[in-house]
C-alpha cells in the first residue's frame, strides 16, 4: 500500500498522540513498523507528546546498616618509597650506520632500525640474529627483563579486602 494523503495525516496524529511505531502500523495496517519509522522520519516529525509506555518507578530496597566492630589496630602507613618500583637502568647503544637496508634485509639479520626513517641514510643493524628480529646488543635494549612480584601476606590481603566491603 502507498502512502496516501489521509494516511500521512493518520499517521501524524497518531505520531503525536505517542503510539509506537508498531501500534501505528497495525492501525493503518498494510504497512510494517519500519515503514512508519521511515516515514516519520522523512517527515522530519519531532518529538512526540507522550511516551508510548509510562516510566516505571524502580523501588531500591535500602542497605541493612554496617554493624561497627571494635576499633582495629591503627592503620599502619606504607611508605611510598617501597611502594615504587625502581625502573631498570636504560642502555643506550651508540648506533653507527647500519649495514642493512630495506631491500637487503634478511631472515637472521637484526632489523633495529637506525636513524630517521624519512631519510636516505637510514638503514638497520643488519647483524647475525638468532633468537627473534634483534641480535643480542639489540635484544638487550628493546626487551626489559621481568619485575618481580611482591607476594602479599594474608595481613595485606585481609587489608585490602576491607576497603572493598
Amino acid at each position: 500500500m502507498g502512502w496516501t494523503d489521509e494516511r500521512v495525516e493518520l499517521l501524524k496524529k497518531l505520531w503525536q498522540e505517542g503510539l509506537s511505531a508498531s501500534q501505528i502500523a497495525k492501525q493503518l495496517g498494510g504497512v510494517t513498523r519500519n515503514a512508519v519509522i521511515g516515514k516519520v522520519h522523512r517527515l522530519g516529525l519531532s518529538g512526540r507528546a507522550t511516551p508510548s509506555k509510562p516510566a516505571r518507578t524502580v523501588f531500591k530496597a535500602p542497605r541493612p546498616a554496617r554493624t561497627v566492630s571494635a576499633p582495629s589496630a591503627p592503620r599502619r602507613l606504607i611508605e611510598p618509597s617501597s611502594m615504587i618500583a625502581q625502573p631498570t637502568p636504560v642502555r643506550y647503544v651508540d648506533e653507527a650506520p647500519g649495514t642493512a637496508t630495506v631491500l637487503t634485509l634478511g631472515a637472521h639479520m637484526c632489523k633495529w632500525p637506525i636513524g630517521d626513517p624519512s631519510l636516505d641514510s637510514f638503514t638497520f643493524c643488519g647483524r647475525r640474529s638468532d633468537d627473534g628480529p634483534y641480535c643480542d646488543e639489540h635484544a638487550s635494549v628493546a626487551y626489559q627483563p621481568v619485575q618481580s612480584k611482591k607476594k602479599s601476606s594474608a595481613a595485606e590481603l585481609a587489608r585490602s579486602l576491607r576497603r572493598y566491603l
